[in-house]
């Protein structure tokens, strides 16, 4: 290499993973054996070919994509991403190479594999750095693998990684005495402060130094006066990724985790930095910082490689979902504030809700958009206008990132979806009371509704005027059965089984609506019968169990059938992406295997015991 280019290679390399965990003079070394080569739009660079010196491949410009030799694609790369990992390890059979093809001209520098390999022997604690590399950098991998350092991380609760120390005060206790309590008594850096048996407020060392110590504010007085005000908290059994999307959602460094009131430990950044990477925390800070559509979409097929990545780890069908729906929550937050930023402030209080799988965080790589604004009774005409063009704005910017929009119109966008909180108080008063099939529909869709922007109390005041009107007509809940168990589940995977029977999907099953959709009306129509706010399907069979409306012996199967049925449907959709096909809910029953059959027949009988007994408990004689 020309030395008068070093300086600015070493700059380049240093700035960017894996490089910089390296020092800097062992990058200077790599720099110096780079061979620099410029790619024109559609050419290609194939790897498997390449038999005298094999390289890692770094684009310093442009854009390239990577497909196999069937043509599948494999990833698509911008400047900062690296290839040629795979070749890194001598028992890779070249057969399973690809291609890497310019999308438009790029300037690449490569490094001699030998090169990599001699830095592996001097200092063998590097190589951990390349090899994961594979696993994280290809973003829209059809074939992404996750170490399982990386997997473990998503099924960790935050009770597993939470440190049990933190100084827990009262709001009318002196500033002085909440610093000696957290420094010299709990030696902690975060309090949690109590009023009248409730967390009213936060206070950090940070806090301390900013507001008390650089104000000159009087350390005698109370600590309410400096605390930050209602805290973000998270529970126990809350997900890391959770925490964590929190904490760069709000810019904040420490979450008390409180369970029942009671605070037992607390989160902090130091906790998660000590972990390894997390694709999906990554991705989520990518999408809070997008500035148009565009970025946005770019985006979709790492969402993709992480829908991938965990149905691959054999993650619980539970975490799954929760962990896509926080993207899509981010997705959708994103997309209002920068229609925010180009309409100026809202005109009035609103709640942007999401319905349906979103809702219920069961989100996977078929859910569409089921969603809704619920503005401020003082909203006038030409608020209404503002929240329309706000509306068209994510609805179209969602589906542009992939997530379909709703086919039956269940969107913010649809005027009549777009009201005032009394209006949607009435909507609920008027479906419950009469339940006619529109009418039911309607309510089926927004039985589930979660806050993802906005003031939440509008969602609090809709659940309680939904289960009052529910309370007060009791035929209600039998109608919902009725309509819950009018599909019935295939009880004969030959026999009886339920196919299509004409189009695209002939002779297939759909999984979800003679399996699934049957499943989560069960789930909705225990949860309302106790009068539970629980969305999530399995949060509710569990409400229902603690209410003594479900044995233990049912809530197990019942759970032990979604499950199953779940993680069947995620590894046929899995299968199609790595086919390069698109994904969906038709299972060809040929395609059965004797431990499929066994299971589903077992899942399928599980479910017609629980509708037979939801008749039973819940149905109108």
């Amino acid at each position: 290499m020309d030395e008068s280019l070093l300086p600015n290679v070493t700059q380049f390399l240093v700035q960017i993973d894996p490089f910089d965990k390296l020092p800097k003079a062992v990058v200077r070394e790599l720099a110096q054996q780079i061979k620099i080569i410029y790619v024109g739009q559609g050419e290609v660079v194939d790897l498997s070919s390449d038999k005298q010196e094999k390289h890692l491949y770094i684009i310093r410009s442009g854009e390239m994509e990577q497909r196999k030799k069937n043509g599948v694609l494999r990833a698509r790369l911008e400047s900062e991403d690296l290839f040629g990992f795979t070749f890194l390890d001598s028992e890779v059979n070249d057969e399973q190479g690809y291609q890497a093809i310019a999308i438009e001209n790029c300037l690449l520098y490569l490094i001699p594999h030998s090169a990599l390999q001699t830095l592996f022997k001097q200092t063998p604690e590097y190589a951990e750095h390349f090899a994961s590399q594979a696993q994280v950098r290809l973003n829209s991998a059809l074939d992404v693998v996750w170490s399982n350092r990386e997997k473990g991380l998503f099924i960790r609760k935050v009770k597993d990684v939470a440190s049990g120390r933190i100084a827990v005060v009262t709001a009318d206790m002196s500033i002085q005495a909440v610093a000696h309590e957290m420094r010299m008594i709990k030696r902690t850096s975060c309090a949690v402060i109590y009023e009248n048996d409730q967390i009213v407020g936060l206070i950090t060392d940070r806090d301390m130094t900013k507001r008390v110590i650089a104000e000159g504010y009087p350390i005698d007085l109370p600590i309410k006066g400096v605390m930050t005000s209602t805290p973000l908290i998270v529970s126990p059994d809350d997900l890391v990724l959770h925490a964590a999307s929190l904490m760069m959602q709000y810019n904040v460094r420490n979450l008390p985790v409180v369970e029942d009131n009671k605070v037992v430990g607390l989160l902090t950044t130091s906790h998660l930095v000590q972990n390894h990477r997390m694709q999906a925390i990554f991705l989520i800070e990518k999408i809070k910082y997008a500035v148009s559509v565009n970025e946005l979409a770019e985006l979709t097929a790492e969402r993709q490689a992480i829908f991938e990545a965990l149905v691959e780890g054999k993650v619980v069908p539970e975490t799954i979902g929760k962990v896509m729906a926080m993207i899509f929550d981010a997705y959708t937050r994103r997309l209002i504030n920068i229609m925010i930023d180009k309409l100026g402030e809202p005109p009035c209080e609103f709640s942007w809700i999401v319905a349906g799988s979103h809702a219920r965080n069961e989100v996977h790589c078929l859910t569409d958009q089921d969603s809704a604004i619920v503005l401020s009774d003082e909203a006038t005409a030409n608020d209404r206008i503002y929240f329309k063009h706000l509306a068209e704005f994510v609805t179209q910017g969602l589906d542009r990132c992939d997530y379909p929009l709703c086919t039956g119109n269940y969107m913010a966008s649809t005027d009549k979806w777009c009201q005032p909180l009394n209006m949607w108080q009435h909507y609920y008063k008027k479906w419950v009371a009469n339940p006619e099939y529109e009418r039911l529909l309607n309510i089926s869709v927004f039985l589930e509704i979660r806050t993802v922007f906005g003031n939440p109390q509008f969602e609090k005041q809709l659940h309680e005027c939904m289960h009052t009107h529910i309370r007060n007509n009791k035929e209600f809940l039998g109608i919902l059965v009725k309509d819950a168990t009018n599909t019935n589940p295939p009880l004969g995977i030959f026999n009886s089984l339920v196919l299509e029977k004409s189009g695209e999907n002939k002779q297939t099953l759909n999984i979800k609506k003679y399996a699934i959709n049957l499943i989560i009306d069960l789930a909705r129509i225990y949860a309302l019968a106790v009068g539970s706010d629980a969305l999530h399907t399995e949060a509710r069979f569990e409400a229902a169990k603690k209410a003594g409306v479900l044995s233990d012996d049912a809530f197990k199967n019942i759970m032990g059938a979604y499950r199953f049925i779940l993680s069947f449907r995620f590894g046929h959709q899995l299968a199609a992406l790595k086919e390069g096909k698109l994904p969906d809910n038709h299972i060809n029953p040929d395609s059965f295997g004797s431990f499929e059959r066994k299971h589903l027949k077992d899942a399928f009988r599980i479910i017609a015991d629980q509708q037979d007994a939801a008749k039973l408990r819940f149905g109108n004689h």
